[in-house]
């Protein structure tokens, strides 16, 4: 597989001949996707006057986006500024799928919400800031996490998806959904300082298989748990979104369908690659072998070590002898968040590309527990799923990470 890069953005792409870096790419126009509701009233004219005064959108688009049902998938990075500006601009009905709550960590980023909504479930917290910008959108909440149990009665009352998943699970269970109900969706990720925005349309170009064929691997991309993300990133990608799903419903514009839109927030710059629909995509091609919504495959439970029992281990005679090892994969710029010492720190990305072969070697030849630990959890599964890989079958995860270990007294 290829890999496109737009310096601090990266990206695991289809087969490389369907890809080329331009500057510009032709977009295309297609047909109005709603047709328009009954008139607007005095005070939805007041409301969109500059939107009507738009001499392509004037006020039957309006009237177009008052008919339109649009469901987002996700209130946090990039649904926080979607769904902002999809009911501001009326689109008549808006539903959120969310099964999270909101967490301090989610307020540089998702505006959204607020410090009185933490640990508030964000559909209800986004349904009232919704309600509070525009009176006159429905608002569905579904509490609930995508699935392919849920996903065809959920498309089924909607005309389009917007895509704001944070992990790749989802945003399969999305594509595929989307693609076998034939329905656009808009889709962006964010990572870092970088992020990357299409519009997938089976039958009208490539669906996100074509492009994606199947995930990465696990740990082979950060999240922005893991990596880090600028607050504003999801403003701007988030806000191209909302943009899209106006084009589509009104008919204006060259929605961006076969190309991927690329900005460097760092760089301050904009690229555009072209991709085209596969023939032998599994999910859209001549002869697909996806054909139904399923939801994909749990990876096999990594064993875990509960925080007292480590703390057990450190203070005993193995621990002394140095029969235990302990395993940080955390990045250096984590260690404020504090540390289990004494510890080994070698970051998840380095382990799992090899740096760490000849310790992990040493490890296995003297028979060494390891317990690996992260911020959360997550990296740390990661990591001894690796190891168990390489032979250790005794290296097991700190359920909850460094977070647990503090909230526990140290």
């Amino acid at each position: 597989m290829a890999h496109l890069r737009n310096r601090g953005l990266g990206a695991t792409l289809g087969a490389a001949p369907i890809l080329r870096r331009v500057a510009i790419v032709q977009g295309m126009r297609f047909a109005p996707l709603v047709e328009p509701a009954p008139a607007l009233s005095p005070a939805e004219r007041r409301r969109y006057a500059r939107h009507t005064r738009l001499v392509e959108l004037g006020e039957v688009g309006q009237r177009r986006l008052a008919a339109a049902r649009v469901l987002v998938v996700g209130a946090g990075g990039l649904g926080s500024p979607s769904l902002t500006y999809l009911a501001a601009a009326g689109v008549g009905t808006i539903g959120i799928v969310d099964d999270d709550v909101v967490e301090v960590s989610n307020l540089h980023r998702q505006p959204l919400h607020g410090e009185s909504d933490l640990d508030r479930p964000k559909v209800e917290s986004a349904a009232q800031r919704l309600y509070e910008i525009n009176p006159h959108v429905r608002v569905v909440t579904h509490q609930e996490r995508f699935s392919a149990t849920s996903a065809p009665e959920l498309l089924d009352a909607y005309d389009l998806v917007v895509d704001g998943a944070d992990n790749f699970a989802t945003r399969y269970l999305v594509t595929d959904a989307c693609a076998l109900a034939g329905k656009p969706h808009v889709w962006a990720s964010i990572n870092t300082f970088a992020g990357q925005l299409s519009v997938w349309w089976a039958g009208h170009g490539p669906c996100y298989r074509c492009v994606f064929p199947d995930p990465p691997p696990p740990g082979s991309v950060a999240s922005c748990a893991e990596a880090g993300v600028l607050g504003v990133l999801p403003g701007v990608l988030g806000s191209l979104q909302a943009a899209e799903v106006i084009k589509l419903i009104t008919g204006i514009g060259d929605p961006a369908v076969g190309r991927i839109v690329l900005h460097d927030a760092l760089a301050g710059t904009w690229d555009e690659v072209p991709v085209r629909a596969r023939p032998d995509c599994a999910l859209c091609g001549e002869t697909p072998t996806i054909t139904a919504v399923e939801d994909p495959e749990a990876p096999p439970a990594v064993p875990q070590v509960e925080v007292a029992e480590l703390r057990d281990l450190l203070g005993s005679d193995e621990a002394a002898g140095q029969g235990l090892v302990v395993l940080d994969v955390r990045e250096e710029s984590e260690f404020v968040e504090g540390r289990i010492l004494p510890s080994v720190h070698v970051p998840v990305q380095q382990l799992l590309a090899g740096a760490a072969d000849a310790e992990v070697g040493s490890w296995l030849a003297a028979g060494n527990e390891v317990v690996v630990y992260c911020r959360g959890g997550v990296r740390s599964d990661q990591a001894v799923a690796y190891l168990q890989r390489r032979g250790l079958d005794s290296a097991r995860s700190l359920t909850g990470g460094i977070i647990a270990w503090s909230a526990q007294g140290d």
